[in-house]
Formats: structure tokens, C-alpha cells, sequence
């Protein structure tokens, strides 16, 4: 259950700074939103199947790259209108289409792969490419009908053209008659949809026609001239007709919209849902995170990082907690990492339970907490003692009534803001009550008494953060089972402090105190002792490593010499290619599956030569169809057409447009691996089920550039 503690530990430990980043990996606006609203969660079944889907992710992020969901828009209400008969715009039914293009696209990205935690959502997808190429036919911008989107639009729009031209004509004559010494500028204009001629005003009354407008200086009467009255309301006919004609096509695509609606929201909340795993993916590819193994009972952590810090610059720490004691007791000078290694514990806690992997070693493990509780403040002023440390007794009294053997909590500087005696003899009670409970606690403290405590008490280990005190700096390396020595007097020896003071102060210590400080002084030279040879080994381990490799690193380097020429000559080829590409205005080819495809990924337009026949004649059909290619079987009907372009070169444009909802990059890579299945399935003749697969990789039920 999510209490306003477990909130505020939430926001104390950062995690919405993690999911600020998580949504930046995110395409489409609700998968953001759904990033930023993640919450942990406490069934190990809900945990394991979200790290399981992020794995996923990654392994199809790094195989296949990222799929596609820009563009994709919120549809409900749209389709809610077009359920109860209401007619969608231009752009409503651009954004519907956007989404079943998305819907066909991501599961073609999906398509083949093996059975993952994630591919019955791509399997679960319903693309409709009629309802989407219906669409995308008809209306070929935000607030424009293409004149194919019917027969009686583009008859309408024929006869508008015709009288338009007619109109024009007409005023044409009059621009180049004498009548044109009355007129302001010889050019034709708009006012009030007519078509009129600006007229100076002394002259008014020697162009016989409707006046429409007067410019604001009065010099200028725009007349319509009473020879394109006639025509010009016939063109305003017309336009009556071709506006009431879209609102029909309109109404149509809209009907269309809605007896599909369930199918296209389902479409929709599939693409969110796979849009906030790929932006988990993103996320742990960023982070060079990893997914953890879960517990019920401990939390390992290997080679952490706090997911915030610089990866370059932040030290790696192994964290344990739950398994060979349940408290963790954290030693350390100020600024020495204490309180980030208590956020890294939570943090990474948190980010698993969301079904984030963490930036830790792939053998990590998280327990599954309920709850994660923490009092983490920075230190105040001497000034504000009572204050600090009454609100940290506030948030210790709540994280004591909330918390259960599903807990984890943790205490930063236990006891401060208080007389040190009572604050030690405090902070352990807090411990042993927490700890009575059943909840995992990690504190930080500068207490000697809490060190000694956690010496003593079984169950309970001391961690310090490693200080050099040659260069007065922290490493930020946590060490586990060795407490935090005092490092005052010998940092106060570096500044240069005068010895005698230094020794007045340690006569002060009573000899428990001074015995205590020699043992972690001994423990710490020793621990300093064994890094040194553990070093040494590491050294010795790759110099020996380093000779094996040489060896193969030579055998490499002739391969790779080899391949540099084949790579070399490879890229020349491809350079030719791509130039040739660039250079094209217009493509005269076959209908072969990769012919077309390298000219749809290549956006050059294309004109198909010659009678095609079986998979050929599939590819000719749907393209010409769908405004993607022009067709031509004889020489004459090649210069006919190549006449036309020239003339319009808005045809090619309009293939280009066209052809750019048909392609796709990957299609050379996808029929060759289609190839290679084929090749690797079984391939006795006299096998019926062989012959079926080869008629229908050849036949194809769908062109090449597509499968």
C-alpha cells in the first residue's frame, strides 16, 4: 500500500528523477506519462514478469534497433465522436491512420522473433492496411482530400478546373483589351470567392459588372465583370458540391473508424504499453544497467552505482543486506559517500520493484520490500539542532509505526542534533526496535558507541567509507565488516596542527577509547596490506592474459587486413550505387520485388517498363493502385508518360508521397533472410509441404517489399 511516508521516501530516494529519464526514452506522450506515474511493486510475480519484458527490450533493441512509435496520437475520444455518428476531420483521421500504420509496422518489427515476454503483444496488434491506406489515399494532408478519395470528388474538381479556366479566360480577354487602360494593375484576383478585376475608381462605370470590394484608399473598385457572372456562380456551385461531397467522404472514413474502434483502441494502448517497455530498454542501455535476480530474503548488489552519479566517476560498491545480518552499520568522514551508499541501496530497490534494471553486476540480487522507509536530511546549523532533529524524530516515529518484516529502512545520521551520549544510546534502541520488527535496516552515524554496538551484536555489521589521509580526500569505496576509524588527529596533523596540542587532546581519551582506535588503525593497515597483494595478483593474472592475447590479436589482424579490402572494395560499390541514387530524377525499370524496394527506399519514383507477370504483376498492381508508380508496356506509352512528368513534375512528387507509406528500409535484409529460412527448411521435392512453402515465397500472397 502507498502511504505518504513511502511517498515521501520515494521522492527523498530520487526515484522521480530516474523516471524523468525513463520518459525522455519514451516516443509517445501517454508512454511518458505512464513512465513518470511508475510505481514499485510488491508481488515477486509482478517484478519478475516486468524485468523479463525490459530484458526483452534490450535484446531486441541491440538485435533490431528501435520500432517506431512516432506519430502516435491519443485516438479515444476521436473514435468515441465517429461511435456515435459524428464525422471526423482531416487530422483526426490522419491520427487514426498514424496508429494502424504504427500497429503494422511495430509488428513487422516484432514478426519472427522467438517467443519472448513481450511477443504476445506484438502478436495481440490488429492492423487494418485497407481502413489505413484508405485514409492515407484519400486525404493527402492536414486539410486536403486527394481528388481519387471518389469518383464524383474528382469530377466535381474537373469541372472547377474547367470553369475556373473558363473565368480566367474570360478576364484574360479583358486584360488584354483596351479595357485595360481602366484597370489599376492587369492581374486577376479573388474577392468574396469570384473571380474580379481591379478597376480604377474614376473608371468604375466603364467595366459594367458587380462590385465586390473597394480598397481602403478608394481608388480601386474590385469589379466582376458581368461576362463571369454567369461563370462564377457556377464555379460557387461547384464548390458548394465539392465541399458537401468531402463532408460525405468524411462521414464515410469516419463510419469506417468506428465500426473498427475497439480494434484501433486496443491498437493504441498496446503501442503505449510497448512504448513504455522500449523505453525501459532505452533506459538500461543508457545506464549500462542490468537485470537482478530476486529474493525473498536479502539484497546483494555488485558493482553498484547510484543510477544518478557520472558512470565514469562514480566508485562501484558490493552491497549486502538480509543474508549474513540484517543491519548495516555505515562509518565514514562527512562528504565520504555514507549517504549516497543509503541511497544507492534504496534507489536500486525502488528501480527493481518498477521492473528498471540497475547499473549493477548481472549477479546481482534485490529483495521485494513492501515498503521502503528513509530519514535522509542534510545536516543543519548549529542554530537549527532542535529543529533538525526533531523532524528526524518525527519521520522516526512514523517509519516505527508503518513498518513490518517486509521493510526496508534507512537512517541517515541516527541520533545527530543531539547530545552525543543520548543520541548514541538513542539511535541503537531505534535499531533494536526496527530489528525487532523483522524490517532490514541500513543507518549511517559517527558514533564510536554505534560502531562498537554493531561489533558486538549478532546480526548487525560495521561498513566504513574508505578516507586517504595522505590526500585529506575520500575514495567513496565502501568496505564491509570494517568500521570507520576517527580520522581527526591525523588530518589535523597533515594541516599542521602542532603536535603538542594534538597530544594534549589524545590525553584526553581515556585508554578504552585510544585501545579501540589502535585496532581499527591495525585493521585498516592490514586490510590496506592484502588490497596491495591482491593487486599484485591482478597485475600478474593480465600481463599473463596480455601474452595470450598477443598471439591472437596477430591472427586477427590478418583476418582483419583481409577484410579491410573486401570492406573497401564493398563500400566502393556501394558509394557508385548511392551516387547513381542521388542523381536520378526518375526511375525506368522492372517490377521485381527489389528493384521496386530499392527505389521506394531510395525515393526515387518509378516508372515500371514492360508486361509483368505472376509476383511482378502483384508488385504492378498494388503500386500503380496505390499512386506509387506509373505503368507503361509499349515505347510509346514510355514517352507519352515521360512527356507527362516533364509537364507535371507534381506526378512524381505525388508517387513520392505515395510511395513513402509503402516503405520500409529493412525489406533487402528481410527477403534475404526469408531466403535463408528457406534454404535451411527441408528440401525433399516430393515433400508437398516444400513445394506449398517455395509456390509461396514465390507467389508471395504479399509483395516482397513488404514481407
Amino acid at each position: 500500500m502507498m502511504t505518504d511516508l513511502f511517498e515521501k521516501s520515494i521522492a527523498t530516494l530520487e526515484l522521480p528523477r530516474v523516471l524523468e529519464q525513463l520518459a525522455a526514452c519514451a516516443s509517445t506522450q501517454e508512454g511518458k506519462e505512464r513512465c513518470l506515474a511508475l510505481r514499485p511493486m510488491t508481488d515477486p510475480d509482478d517484478v519478475q514478469r516486468a524485468q523479463e519484458e525490459t530484458s526483452a527490450a534490450v535484446e531486441m533493441l541491440i538485435k533490431r534497433g528501435s520500432p517506431g512509435f512516432s506519430g502516435v496520437k491519443p485516438v479515444g475520444a476521436s473514435l468515441h465522436r465517429a461511435d456515435m455518428g459524428g464525422s471526423l476531420n482531416t487530422r483526426e483521421l490522419l491520427e487514426v491512420a498514424a496508429v494502424l500504420r504504427c500497429a503494422r509496422t511495430v509488428q513487422d518489427y516484432g514478426a519472427g522473433e522467438e517467443k519472448t515476454p513481450i511477443s504476445h503483444l506484438f502478436r495481440a496488434l490488429t492492423p487494418n492496411r485497407f481502413l489505413e491506406e484508405t485514409i492515407t489515399n484519400s486525404i493527402i494532408g492536414e486539410d486536403e482530400l486527394a481528388d481519387s478519395a471518389s469518383s464524383e470528388l474528382a469530377s466535381i474538381r474537373r469541372h472547377i478546373r474547367a470553369t475556373e479556366a473558363k473565368v480566367r479566360d474570360i478576364l484574360q480577354r479583358i486584360l488584354a483589351s483596351n479595357q485595360s487602360k481602366y484597370l489599376q494593375e492587369s492581374i486577376i484576383t479573388i474577392r468574396s470567392d469570384r473571380y474580379v478585376v481591379p478597376v480604377k475608381s474614376e473608371f468604375k462605370n466603364a467595366i459594367p459588372g458587380l462590385v465586390h470590394d473597394v480598397s481602403s484608399s478608394g481608388s480601386t473598385f474590385f469589379i466582376e465583370p458581368m461576362g463571369v457572372v454567369k461563370a462564377n456562380n457556377e464555379l460557387r456551385e461547384l464548390m458548394a458540391q465539392e465541399k458537401k461531397e468531402i463532408e460525405r467522404i468524411l462521414a464515410e472514413l469516419s463510419a469506417q473508424c468506428a465500426a473498427d474502434r475497439e480494434d484501433i483502441a486496443e491498437d493504441y494502448d498496446l503501442l503505449v504499453w510497448l512504448d513504455a517497455i522500449f523505453a525501459r530498454g532505452r533506459l538500461s542501455l543508457n545506464m549500462e544497467a542490468a537485470q537482478p535476480r530476486l529474493s525473498d530474503r536479502y539484497l546483494r548488489l555488485r558493482k553498484a552505482r547510484h543510477p544518478l552519479l557520472d558512470r565514469k566517476k562514480a566508485v562501484a560498491n558490493d552491497l549486502e543486506l538480509g543474508d549474513r545480518f540484517d543491519t548495516l552499520m555505515i562509518t565514514g568522514p562527512n562528504t565520504g559517500g555514507k549517504t549516497v551508499t543509503l541511497k544507492t541501496i534504496g534507489l536500486l530497490t525502488l528501480m527493481a520493484q518498477c521492473g528498471l534494471h540497475i547499473p549493477t553486476g548481472s549477479d546481482s540480487t534485490v529483495r521485494i520490500f513492501d515498503r521502503v522507509l528513509a530519514d535522509i536530511g542534510d545536516e543543519q546549523s548549529i542554530a537549527q539542532s532542535l529543529s533538525t532533529f526533531s523532524s528526524h524524530m518525527t519521520n522516526i516515529v512514523g517509519i516505527l509505526q508503518e513498518a513490518d518484516d517486509r521493510t526496508l529502512i534507512l537512517f541517515d545520521e541516527l541520533g545527530a542534533g543531539t547530545d552525543p551520549v543520548e543520541g548514541a544510546a538513542l539511535a541503537a534502541a531505534i535499531i533494536e526496535s526496527a530489528r525487532g520488527i523483522g524490517a532490514l535496516v541500513a543507518a549511517t552515524t559517527h558514533y564510536a558507541e554505534l560502531k562498537v554496538y554493531a561489533m558486538t551484536t549478532a546480526g548487525v555489521e560495521n561498513a566504513s567509507c574508505e578516507f586517504n589521509v595522505e590526500t585529506l580526500a575520500p575514495t567513496y569505496r565502501l568496505i564491509l565488516g570494517i568500521p570507520g576509524k576517527s580520522n581527526a588527529f591525523a588530518i589535523s596533523r597533515r594541516l599542521g596542527l602542532p603536535e603538542y596540542i594534538i597530544e594534549k587532546a589524545a590525553a584526553r581519551l581515556d585508554a578504552e577509547n585510544v585501545r579501540f582506535e589502535d585496532v581499527l588503525t591495525k585493521l585498516d593497515q592490514q586490510r590496506q596490506e592484502m588490497e596491495k597483494e591482491r593487486t599484485e595478483a591482478r597485475r600478474l593474472k593480465l600481463e599473463m592474459e596480455q601474452s595470450a592475447a598477443k598471439a591472437r590479436e596477430y591472427r586477427e589482424r590478418l583476418e582483419a587486413e583481409r577484410a579491410k579490402v573486401v570492406e573497401k572494395a564493398q563500400a566502393e560499390a556501394r558509394s557508385i550505387i548511392q551516387e547513381a541514387r542521388a542523381a536520378s530524377d526518375l526511375a525506368i525499370c522492372k517490377s521485381g520485388g527489389l528493384t521496386v524496394t530499392e527505389c521506394l527506399c531510395a525515393q526515387v519514383p518509378m516508372i515500371l517498363l514492360g508486361k509483368a507477370y505472376g509476383q511482378e504483376k502483384v508488385n504492378v498492381q498494388m503500386l500503380t493502385s496505390l499512386g506509387a508508380a506509373m505503368h507503361v508496356t509499349t515505347a510509346r506509352e514510355l514517352l507519352d508518360t515521360l512527356r507527362h512528368v516533364a509537364r507535371n513534375p507534381e506526378s512524381a512528387h505525388a508517387m513520392l508521397i505515395n510511395g513513402s507509406f509503402l516503405r520500409h528500409p529493412n525489406a533487402a535484409e528481410d527477403i534475404a533472410n526469408a531466403t535463408l529460412r528457406l534454404i535451411a527448411a527441408p528440401k525433399n521435392p516430393d515433400d508437398p509441404r516444400y513445394r506449398k512453402h517455395l509456390l509461396h515465397f514465390y507467389w508471395g500472397k504479399k509483395p516482397a517489399h513488404i514481407r
